[in-house]
């Protein structure tokens, strides 16, 4: 804000006659400053890190000037919806390409750019009020008597985000560390190629075989070939053996390769670095998924195989992994068909989801619902959920994920729109929230409007490795 306001004169403020000029120039400059400071909080702050510029605050602040030139001088009213769709939508929203991020983006100027910012006494938060005077000194005095060190919450996040700030810091300078190791082992301890032999030896014990092709069939049939849901399964269960061959053959390969029997081939020595480094090898990670290390991806494999093992031997889990499939958006269209069909008459186009936040883990689920499907396995970050009510609460301290209880989905006939007192939550396969990782939406009640939620970048995570 400072330096935002270091171009600022006097002479500037004196720009045009409308007394509303000053408090409006101070939000366009607080809301540049803080759309730039949430990217440091990662994807909790945006879910894509825009390169927001001062063209956008140059371009917005001669936006407001000729939007004040314009109005009648009679009425003198400002139009907030015109403001808010310019700066949200096309100044600063023009940059904005992911649809809960231009939510964020919309919601921090209709919160602020309001008839009570008119009124003298208006707080961006605690402390840090816009001030209407149009004498620089006392700006200047204001923007003094900010805090040097700013708080999460100045940014509608938690107090918890400044933790997850320092987390990422620590991990990039541990990443580029890593970059910059010696891909030789030195003159002293274990070799690289011994480290990564006994690796891929124990792995090798403890990987699944791949499934055979003619079993599956059979149990397929048993189950309904035909029905949407078991359609789901195959396609996994094609998916999952591509895994599980390609690794199978990565680990033995590497073995004979280390033993000196075959040649080191290039995708090779890409895996071992991997996998000396605790990372998954490109070669699968290209077909499978992605984790944080080479433990937690081949632990999620032998998690995934078990729950689909176990679906094709006993028929429907009663609550699935939703982390544990390749096509989550996939699973629950599968749902959402079973159910158009077991309804004469409902059209799939006019079938929406909708849900339930129960107040159970997945231990305490003994029966099949009806309809629908229980899901487990999710983390709620930015936020916690009241387990009685199945609300969202604030984050407890220092508490990053939250995990939350059995969630009961189920697809009705309905053409009207979501109720606006629930906030809907996006669901992401993973912490980094891309298009890629999204799954889709969850609905939760909040005794606060659904906006504290939307500043707080409350998500839904399947894996918070």
């Amino acid at each position: 804000m400072r330096r935002t306001y270091q171009a600022v004169t006097q002479d500037y403020l004196e720009y045009t006659s409308s007394k509303h000029w000053p408090v409006l120039l101070y939000t366009v400059a607080f809301l540049h400053t803080i759309v730039q400071e949430r990217r440091k909080f990662g994807s909790l702050g945006w879910n894509i890190p825009y390169e927001f510029n001062k063209a956008d605050y140059t371009a917005s602040v001669q936006f407001v000037q000729n939007h004040l030139e314009d109005l009648d001088p009679k009425k003198h009213t400002i139009s907030w919806p015109t403001v808010c769709y310019m700066l949200g939508e096309v100044q600063y929203g023009g940059r904005v390409t992911d649809d809960f991020d231009k939510r964020l983006l919309n919601t921090f100027t209709s919160s602020w750019f309001c008839e009570p910012l008119l009124h003298g006494q208006f707080e961006f938060y605690k402390g840090y009020k816009a001030p209407t005077s149009r004498n620089l000194t006392i700006i200047q005095e204001t923007l003094n008597n900010l805090p040097i060190m700013d708080s999460p919450q100045v940014f509608g996040l938690h107090a918890n985000a400044d933790i997850t700030y320092q987390i990422n810091g620590v991990k990039n300078i541990f990443e580029a560390i890593l970059g910059v190791q010696p891909k030789q082992s030195g003159g002293g301890g274990e070799s690289r190629e011994s480290v990564v032999f006994k690796l891929a030896d124990d792995m090798l014990k403890k990987l699944p075989m791949p499934y055979v092709s003619f079993e599956v069939k059979d149990a397929l049939n048993r189950l309904g070939a035909l029905l949407p849901m078991n359609i789901f399964l195959r396609q996994e269960l094609d998916r999952m053996n591509r895994v599980l061959l390609a690794v199978r053959e990565t680990l033995c390969d590497l073995k004979l390769a280390i033993e000196g029997t075959i040649i080191m081939s290039t995708t090779l020595r890409e895996a071992l670095d991997a996998m000396y480094d605790a990372q998954v090898p490109p070669s699968w990670k290209r077909i499978s998924w992605d984790s944080g290390s080479i433990g937690f991806w081949f632990t999620e494999l032998l998690d995934r195989h078990n729950q689909f093992r176990v679906w094709l031997t006993g028929g429907k889990p009663k609550v699935f992994w939703m982390t544990g499939f390749f096509n989550p958006q996939g699973f629950l269209t599968a749902m959402r068909q079973e159910v158009t069909r077991a309804h004469k008459g409902w059209a799939l186009d006019s079938v929406v989801l909708q849900n339930v936040v129960t107040r159970f883990w997945k231990e305490e689920i003994t029966e099949h619902p009806s309809e629908g499907v229980y899901v487990h396995g999710l983390f709620v970050e930015g936020a916690s959920v009241e387990k009685k009510t199945g609300k969202l609460v604030e984050s407890r301290p220092k508490v990053l994920f939250e995990p939350v209880p059995v969630i009961f989905i189920f697809a009705v006939n309905s053409t009207s729109g979501k109720d606006p007192r629930l906030y809907e939550c996006p669901v992401y396969r993973k912490p980094k929230r891309t298009d890629a990782n999204y799954i889709g939406s969850i609905d939760f009640q909040t005794d606060i409007s659904p906006r504290h939620w939307v500043l707080r970048g409350v998500a839904l995570l399947c894996d918070i490795k």
